[in-house]
């Protein structure tokens, strides 16, 4: 299990399982935010060329996943864009759906997500909503930040998000140039627009939202199509591995969002391509069918058991079967393949404590602790840590723990609390003590706020009489 991380955390905090699950047990319609190490591995790999060619460090960029089957995208502050999976599914190539990122990107280069006047104030509501979704989940209801979250109105149709004709003939450019300095062709941004090209007449309620806040135009897909056409790598065309995880991604998502029978419609076991196979594995362990599931991936780890996230998958039916012992040789094994991916090692650590064995506890830890490194903002690693070591009974440690949690989440009321718990319980001059002191500091308490809140401690302390007196 994962959650958010590096700057989503601090905007959205929603939780997420192992593999490709939801940010919370929320109704079907609702949006959340959706974490896959492979997916996201993917997507990073394709984009990173493009991101240094436009003149951003890739990992600076965070790409958030969005569970909606709407066609939308949006790039915000932080250098965050976020594609929702309605848009990835209808994608019919690698290099349009790279072309969708290009275009994103572009709105970041060119800063069209900061704003002046209305747009930038009506950016707060969006901000506003999106945080208090976070503490909901965080406060254990879920249901409540879901809707919170998933809102329509504050994708594609808020006016924070709406984009002027003429920046995203900007974002256009940047993003076709960029994609040409990568080497990449532009014409996957191109196709994909005219795919859509319909979207120009319809009226703004009968529009996707991704062209309400996009705006299509002929003007806008002929200059287009004029610069790309002209390019060198124009005529270039996706590699056949390219093309193998293109469909892997749409596998995947359509596994873990559709119902399982329809899954196993559109991948019926007379398709016996990879992709179609580890659909039919995901569906089927989604179906309750965990035996048939672990044989497919079984065959699955036959062909590749240097795959990781074969193991993970294989690690998720086990642990979710309630079976986390048998999980952790899975597990184990995807983090020896995949040493630097954090939400692997949060998958090991979790197993590892399900098991309520208190001498996994101190390998937990270290798990939880590798992966928090990786990924200082990941709630949920800091979330397992303070349950680990509350189960160690090292209380100093698990209130820092919480306080890193909430940190992470931007909750800053509620870190200090924790900082300042964990302090008293920590030995001063040690690391975790000056973390403690820190996270107090960055939160924005003064040496003298503490100093006074110590001095009213001591005023408010009983009194203990003298032993016989």
């Amino acid at each position: 299990m994962s959650w958010l991380s590096r700057n989503a955390a601090r905007l959205i905090g929603a939780a997420s399982a192992a593999g490709l699950v939801l940010a919370s047990a929320a109704p079907a319609a609702a949006q959340s935010i959706i974490r896959d190490t492979e997916i996201e591995g993917i997507i990073h790999e394709w984009s990173a060329p493009v991101f240094t060619a436009m003149g951003l460090e890739p990992s600076e960029v965070e790409i958030l996943l969005i569970n909606d089957e709407e066609l939308n995208a949006f790039a915000t502050r932080g250098r965050i864009m976020g594609l929702n999976t309605g848009l990835i599914l209808r994608t019919d190539s690698p290099n349009e759906l790279l072309g969708v990122v290009a275009h994103e990107a572009g709105h970041i280069r060119n800063r069209h997500t900061l704003r002046d006047g209305a747009q930038n104030a009506g950016m707060q509501p969006l901000l506003m909503t999106m945080a208090l979704g976070a503490l909901a989940i965080a406060a254990g209801a879920p249901a409540a930040g879901a809707v919170l979250l998933g809102n329509s109105q504050y994708f594609g149709t808020l006016s924070a998000l709406r984009y002027m004709t003429h920046q995203e003939g900007e974002a256009d450019n940047t993003g076709a140039r960029a994609l040409e300095a990568a080497g990449e062709s532009g014409r996957g941004l191109l196709t994909f627009f005219e795919n859509f090209r319909s979207q120009e007449v319809f009226s703004d309620a009968r529009r996707y939202p991704y062209f309400r806040s996009h705006p299509l135009s002929s003007q806008r897909i002929e200059n287009l199509r004029r610069f790309v056409a002209e390019q060198p790598s124009y005529s270039k065309t996706d590699s056949p591995e390219r093309m193998a995880q293109h469909a892997l991604v749409l596998a995947k998502i359509h596994a873990f969002m559709d119902a399982p029978n329809t899954t196993l419609r559109a991948f019926p076991e007379s398709d016996t391509s990879l992709p179609a196979r580890y659909a039919r594995a995901i569906a089927w362990y989604r179906d309750g069918q965990t035996e048939r599931a672990l044989a497919a991936v079984d065959a699955l780890l036959a062909e590749q058991p240097e795959n990781a996230f074969f193991w993970e998958l294989r690690g998720q039916i086990l642990f979710e079967e309630g079976r986390p012992a048998e999980a952790i040789d899975a597990h184990q094994k995807a983090v020896d393949l995949m040493p630097d991916a954090p939400l692997l090692r949060i998958n090991l650590a979790h197993a590892m404590i399900e098991t309520q064995e208190p001498e996994r506890l101190a390998g937990a830890v270290d798990q939880l602790k590798r992966a928090a490194a990786l990924e200082r903002d990941n709630t949920m690693a800091w979330r397992l840590l303070s349950q680990a070591y509350a189960s160690q009974g090292k209380e100093g440690e698990a209130r820092l723990a919480s306080a890193e949690m909430y940190f992470a989440m931007g909750a800053e009321e509620q870190a200090t609390q924790f900082a300042l718990r964990a302090r008293d319980m920590l030995e001063p001059g040690t690391a975790d003590y000056t973390r403690a002191m820190d996270i107090v500091f960055a939160s924005g308490a003064t040496q003298d706020d503490v100093d006074a809140l110590d001095r009213r401690n001591r005023r408010n302390r009983p009194a203990v009489a003298p032993v016989g007196g």
